[in-house]
């Protein structure tokens, strides 16, 4: 597979994973590593970053709450625009791109414009930091049932999220640092126990991940407490609980036997 002399310009939304860089698919490492071109996200941890080729143009497109190096429209414009000029285009993406990464808006752009768009799925920040932190998001005992919310989008509380939570059921919140307290009263408005065991893991994959731990009532105080900084997710639910995590550590020690 090469991507560094095509007929006919390309993009490529490649998912990086959740950081470390031996979590990248075999498809998306050589994307990376023969690209010319890499739009990628202010998350995409510099290690991934270095496999690229040394004349490969950088360009950053990095977003971080109420403050973005380019608009979405901008991204779209841009992608399309170095395609339609010939361009094979890697447009990658912490975690999944189509896991709260706008991968579905820039394939409809691209699509639009007539040009060819083909996704790399990654690991998600849900998926690889719960594996990290021996965390299940389902387990027969714990969870049937897993749901991604994002935690940073406009009319927060008018959104429905009754059922997510609660006995049986694992939540994931995508950036909800910033409105921690908020999720809070929301969830707890809505019937979940405040005693509802709580994980927020960041900088997961990453030489340093944190795991920390509390009930849903205390959940904005551990944010604040332990200045807690994206990436992270949060994770709501029984699975989250110290005495599932030493189970599955029990149980793996005893595999090894």
């Amino acid at each position: 597979m090469s991507i560094t002399s095509p007929t006919t310009g390309k993009v490529w939304l490649v998912g990086a994973g959740p950081g470390d860089p031996d979590l990248l698919t075999l498809r998306a490492a050589r994307l990376v590593m023969q690209a010319r071109l890499i739009v990628h996200d202010g998350l995409v941890d510099p290690a991934i970053l270095a496999l690229a080729r040394a004349d490969a143009r950088l360009i950053s497109v990095a977003k971080r709450r109420s403050r973005h190096t380019m608009p979405q429209d901008e991204i779209n414009a841009l992608l399309v625009r170095e395609a339609l000029a010939g361009g094979a285009v890697v447009r990658l993406k912490g975690g999944d791109p189509f896991i709260f990464g706008r991968g579905g808006e820039e394939a409809e752009a691209c699509r639009a414009a007539g040009v060819p768009v083909e996704v790399v799925p990654g690991i998600s920040a849900a998926i690889g930091g719960a594996a990290a932190a021996l965390m299940p998001l389902t387990h027969r005992r714990a969870a049937s049932v897993v749901s991604f919310v994002a935690g940073q989008c406009k009319g927060l509380s008018e959104q429905n999220w009754a059922g997510l939570a609660g006995q049986g059921r694992t939540l994931v919140i995508y950036m909800g640092l910033a409105t921690a307290e908020a999720i809070t009263e929301k969830l707890i408005a809505d019937g979940l126990s405040p005693e509802m065991p709580v994980a927020v893991i960041e900088n997961a994959t990453r030489p340093a991940m944190r795991v920390l731990r509390a009930p849903l009532a205390g959940l904005a105080d551990l944010v604040t407490r332990h200045k807690v900084k994206s990436p992270a997710v949060i994770v709501i639910g029984e699975v989250t609980a110290d005495t599932q995590t030493e189970q599955l550590r029990a149980l793996a020690l005893e595999a090894t036997k």
